[in-house]
C-alpha cells in the first residue's frame, strides 16, 4: 500500500467545506480517478474508477463521520477488484470564520504515486469550493 498526506487552506467556513466534502456525487469533480459515485445506503457508495487505463468499480464504506471535524472511508474487497484496497481520512480545522485547513490522508494499493495525486485532489477541491463561494456571493 502506498500512503500519503497533504493539507490545503480553503477560503470558506468549516461547515461549508465539510458539507461539500460529503457531496459524494461531486467527487469526480476533484478526485480525478473517480468517474461516478452512486449511493447504496447511508454508509455505502459504489464508485466507478478509471485508473492506469483500467476500469474498476468498488464499494466505499463510511467508517467515521464527525461533523465539521473528520470523515473516514475505506473500500471493501469484492470480486471485481479483490487486490485493490484504499482508505482515507479527511480532517477539517477551522482557522477563522472564513478559512479552513483540510488535511487528507490516503492509502491505496491501486498503484501510482499517491503523494502526487493527493496534492492534485486537494487543489481541485479548493478550486471547486472557492468557485462555489464566489458564485454564491455574485447572486
Amino acid at each position: 500500500m502506498d500512503a500519503a498526506e497533504g493539507s490545503i487552506v480553503v477560503k470558506a467556513p468549516v461547515a461549508d467545506v465539510y458539507e461539500r466534502w460529503l457531496a459524494f456525487e461531486d467527487y469526480p469533480k476533484f478526485i480525478t480517478v473517480i468517474k461516478r459515485v452512486r449511493k447504496l445506503d447511508a454508509n455505502h457508495f459504489v464508485a466507478s474508477l478509471n485508473f492506469n487505463g483500467q476500469q474498476y468499480e468498488t464499494t466505499l464504506e463510511m467508517m467515521l463521520c464527525v461533523p465539521e471535524r473528520r470523515f473516514a472511508w475505506r473500500t471493501l474487497a469484492d470480486d471485481h477488484a479483490p487486490d485493490h484496497l484504499a482508505a482515507g481520512v479527511v480532517s477539517f480545522a477551522s482557522l477563522s470564520d472564513q478559512s479552513t485547513c483540510v488535511t487528507l490522508k490516503l492509502a491505496s494499493s491501486f498503484g501510482g504515486a499517491v503523494s502526487s495525486r493527493i496534492d492534485r485532489y486537494l487543489s481541485n477541491f479548493k478550486r471547486l469550493m472557492e468557485e462555489q463561494i464566489r458564485e454564491s456571493e455574485d447572486v
